[in-house]
């Protein structure tokens, strides 16, 4: 991949979940950071965030899920990305999401899970050393 201009990252909120403040305030971190942020909105389907993530050439897609669908909804987000040539696009997430799930959605390909308690220099930090150009 490479990536130049700025960062673009799209931040979703996939599902049934309506809890958006935390998609919200990573959202607002990255743009702060200088990264491009596209956010999706509220309840969309994994075919949704896919489709905007290769219209927008994301570099990275970011899922928030506090609903309890996470095993679903990134195995699904990442096999549209592969049916559609985007495996190069990274995600990564956040939410409520069980240490015991972690190990498992990494196996699938989510690059990185941030907990309850993740600062968003971190997330920003993770961003720029797994996306940025110095990781293509």
């Amino acid at each position: 991949m490479d990536v130049t201009g700025p960062i673009r990252v799209v931040v979703a909120k996939p599902g049934l979940d309506g809890h958006d403040r935390g998609a919200k305030v990573i959202a607002r971190a990255l743009r702060d950071a200088g990264m491009e942020v596209i956010y999706t909105g509220l309840h969309q389907t994994p075919e949704q965030v896919v489709d905007t993530a290769i219209q927008e050439d994301a570099d990275a897609i970011g899922l928030s899920i506090l609903s309890g669908a996470h095993n679903t909804l990134f195995a699904r987000v990442l096999e549209l990305l592969r049916e559609r040539d985007a495996a190069d696009i990274k995600v990564f997430g956040g939410g409520i999401i069980p240490e015991a799930d972690i190990p498992l959605l990494k196996e699938q390909g989510v690059a990185e899970i941030f907990t309850p308690g993740a600062s968003t220099s971190e997330v920003v930090d993770w961003i720029r050393t797994h996306v940025g150009p110095v990781a293509a």
